[in-house]
């Protein structure tokens, strides 16, 4: 990709990042294990879980109440969230939502800020906001300070930093300790927390997504496995909470739902280490806490999708679960996405989100196998939806070439007349089907030969079931 590096900067260059993915030695050895990690914690844990289709089909009718009724339920939270002296700030799309937040530091006079994994933060590239207005930024969760040491993003919504293997981090966190590290996980986190830990002392500010917004008691709920986000609203007097709008549940007796599914589907734990809820500015009788609570809700493209046909998108709780089980993600990784959300969930909601011309090959990239709706803990429709966006992405003026358009109305055309099917079945088999060397075709002729670039194409078979079945089957005396 031609003066763009694939890793750090958003892009729309899907093809040319995959094939540079699928040229990399070192992502390739990352993503090998995926499956036998991640993706089988998620498969386990289900097993496990005698409830778990009801639990989560409760936990997607929970997510589809709270959007019918979303705007009730933001003035809830609000009005809930106030009462206890916290504030409520809109944002209609992430460069508001940026100036929010650097409004509120600049008034205060803060300059340097943590920050908890957030992918709604990401997703307003809220970092270069902030450092553009001087504002130092520090990455808590390990996986996040790794990947900004790197300078580049993240690659999984879960594991933040999982396309880098142990070599690549050693050296990053040697290059921030100025000495070199014992080459062990255990000495490098000790590093990693020594150096956090004054920067929670001493930061201004912290800043945090939202796992869930729950409007009946106006709280922030906060999911982590280190204990670092807790640190983020306990140390720092100001917290600045970014939260999409449809990450708000209706009641707290809602939240028990969503915290026995999430862990399971993101990372195959019963329950996540760290739950935290934040209710609002610490109490005159309470030891820690921050003295400010701002929640900034952000739309950013919410709205418009909330009141379209894709609106089931919104019910994703960003557990990564989809990524894990996708054989294209596990083959090309997060960044050849081109934007924040990667695997089959941000092959509809990047494209959504950002504008469906300039993502176009995203809808096509995933083999509609239905892994991802099995692993999902809400059982979003994702193979759906994407054919959904293929459709529309067809009938856009323009999109499909002539050749492409041709040769797309040609099958239609054939899969409709059963005489067109059965000759050309015939001429298949009675061509390329007899001359064919194996099974495979390593090699496809003009425009097709893009898809044998990365696979092979199954041959046609010798002979048709129909020619089979009218010599063994119809014959007198035949086998049936």
């Amino acid at each position: 990709m031609p003066g763009t590096d694939y890793t750090r900067q958003t892009h729309h260059e899907f093809l040319t990042a995959a094939e540079e993915a699928l040229r990399d030695p070192k992502l390739q050895d990352s993503l090998t294990n995926l499956g036998d990690t991640l993706a089988k914690r998620n498969r386990d844990a289900w097993a496990a879980f005698p409830q778990s289709d009801a639990v989560r089909e409760l936990a997607r009718q929970i997510k589809d109440d709270a959007l019918a009724h979303l705007d009730e339920h933001l003035q809830t939270f609000e009005a809930a969230l106030r009462a206890r002296g916290g504030e409520v700030h809109y944002a209609t799309d992430g460069a508001e939502a940026c100036r929010i937040v650097t409004e509120i530091l600049r008034s205060r006079g803060a300059k340097k800020v943590v920050k908890s994994k957030s992918m709604t933060t990401e997703e307003i590239h809220l970092n270069d906001a902030l450092e553009a207005d001087d504002v130092e930024v520090v990455e808590t969760d390990l996986g996040e300070f790794i990947v900004q040491l790197s300078k580049q993003r993240p690659s999984h919504l879960v594991a933040p930093a999982l396309h880098l293997r142990m070599p690549e981090i050693h050296e990053l966190l040697s290059g921030d300790a100025r000495e070199t590290l014992p080459y062990t996980p255990e000495d490098m986190a000790a590093y990693a927390r020594r150096r956090l830990r004054a920067d929670f002392a001493t930061a201004d500010a912290g800043i945090t997504g939202g796992n869930f917004a729950i409007a009946e008691t106006g709280s922030i709920v906060l999911i982590s496995n280190e204990g670092n986000a807790r640190l983020t609203v306990s140390l720092p007097k100001i917290q600045i909470a970014i939260v999409g709008i449809e990450k708000v549940i209706p009641k707290f007796a809602d939240l028990p739902v969503f915290l026995k599914v999430l862990a399971r589907a993101a990372t195959g734990q019963k329950m996540s280490v760290y739950t935290s809820i934040i209710n609002g500015p610490r109490a005159a009788d309470e030891l820690d806490g921050p003295q400010e609570v701002h929640v900034v809700f952000l739309d950013n493209g919410r709205t418009r999708i909330l009141e379209g046909p894709l609106r089931e998108s919104l019910f994703c709780i960003r557990c990564g679960a989809c990524l894990n089980v996708c054989p294209i993600y596990r083959n090309i990784g997060g960044h050849a996405y081109g934007g924040i959300y990667a695997g089959p969930i941000g092959a509809v909601i990047t494209p959504l989100y950002d504008g469906l011309a300039a993502n176009h090959h995203l809808p096509h990239a995933s083999s509609l196998c239905g892994a991802c709706q099995a692993a999902c803990p809400v059982k979003i429709q994702i193979p759906e939806m994407l054919i959904r966006l293929r459709d529309k992405l067809h009938h856009e003026p323009g999109e499909l070439g002539w050749a492409e358009g041709k040769a797309y109305g040609l099958w239609a055309r054939s899969m409709r007349s059963p005489r067109l099917y059965r000759l050309f079945t015939w001429l298949a088999t009675r061509t390329v089907g007899r001359l064919r060397k194996s099974r495979w075709l390593t090699k496809l002729p003009g425009a097709l030969h893009g898809w044998t670039k990365t696979r092979d194409f199954p041959s046609p078979a010798p002979e048709r079931f129909r020619d089979w079945w009218e010599r063994e089957g119809a014959a007198p005396g035949g086998k049936r």
